[in-house]
């Protein structure tokens, strides 16, 4: 199928899944799977996420994902098979999650391949969080103009869970780098204060995790970390080779194997317990896992430097190799909903 054709199936497949959701008695918002389960655990009917897979030459199948353990989701997937035909590429996912650090030091700090130490000048890739938070990743430095002169202030971009964490952050809230995860402490580490986030709300669909920390005065950066200053974007048109440097994994390579992903749904714990995302860009490591806990934030992009997407969630089971899918925001839509440019 080319890409309208495409985007046509996936629509009536949609309506599709919500109308066997219905017959199945399967509720439209979240709820618990299991006896123990807690917010974080929710699912969201259909639970399936749909999305279009590249297929080489221009050509697109429909991205079938369920996540096993959740009642009805393989009689789903048979049926929506049946209805997609050949053109369907079915994957199981484990839980996605946010992909900060899960765990608290020295364990956190012991596993990570990346940046944890406190590193200056700044730069793409390294710990960074909220003062309340444990541990993301700095994704890149963005300007807007904010003076009346119109001088450009100085940011940092990751997501909404590394520099606010939580719905209560107030912009003004300190940001360490290393995250206290890895030892950052205010006020010697502090680096800036959360100035913008681009709000979550339970219940409601979401496009973008992000977030945006104004550096202090006299905070040097340096921008061409790793691969030269990334200030070019693109739409991912998916099979693309991309890269990331992240606080946990470090520098790793993938690939997009799906685009336009619908229905993503991320556990955010019990503040928020469990969003959907539509429009997201699935990435497949190459060589073992793209991300892991703590590359929240991380920018991804492409072999010749232009960015694609924002790394914000993935699953550590599931894929081709079992290790796992990652989860990215277009870029173009959060460098829109947060009104910057790249440096």
């Amino acid at each position: 199928m080319d890409l309208t054709q495409a985007r046509e199936t996936k629509a009536q497949l949609s309506d599709f899944a919500r109308d066997l959701a219905e017959r199945h008695g399967v509720p439209a918002s979240p709820y618990a799977v299991g006896d123990d389960a807690t917010p974080a655990d929710v699912v969201r009917a259909p639970t399936l996420s749909l999305g279009l897979a590249p297929q080489g030459e221009g050509a697109f199948g429909i991205a079938v994902r369920y996540r096993l353990g959740v009642p009805t989701a393989r009689s789903f997937v048979r049926r929506l098979a049946a209805e997609a035909g050949d053109a369907v590429d079915v994957r199981r996912t484990g839980r996605i999650r946010t992909l900060g650090a899960q765990v608290r030091p020295p364990v956190a700090t012991a596993r990570a391949l990346g940046e944890t130490d406190r590193v200056r000048p700044l730069r793409p890739g390294v710990s960074i969080a909220h003062v309340n938070v444990t541990a993301g990743t700095l994704g890149a430095f963005v300007t807007k103009a904010d003076g009346q002169d119109g001088s450009a202030a100085r940011y940092v971009l990751s997501n909404f869970h590394v520099l606010a964490g939580s719905p209560s952050a107030q912009v003004g809230d300190v940001v360490v780098q290393p995250g206290p995860a890895d030892g950052g402490r205010a006020p010697q580490d502090r680096v800036g204060t959360l100035a913008q986030v681009v709000p979550l709300t339970p219940g409601e669909p979401a496009t973008v995790d992000a977030a945006l920390a104004l550096l202090d005065d006299g905070i040097e950066i340096d921008a061409t970390y790793p691969v030269g200053a990334v200030t070019t974007t693109a739409a991912a048109a998916g099979g693309e080779a991309v890269a990331k440097i992240g606080r946990t994994t470090a520098h790793t390579q993938g690939r997009v194997t799906a685009i336009e992903m619908d229905d993503v749904v991320v556990g955010y714990g019990d503040e928020l317990g469990a969003l959907s995302f539509d429009n997201q860009i699935e990435v497949e490591g190459t060589g073992g896992a793209f991300s892991r806990g703590g590359d929240s934030g991380s920018l991804v992009y492409r072999e010749d430097g232009v960015a694609i997407g924002l790394l914000f969630a993935g699953s550590e089971t599931g894929g081709a190799d079992g290790t796992g899918l990652t989860y990215c925001n277009p870029v173009d839509a959060v460098l829109e909903a947060l009104g910057v440019t790249l440096a």
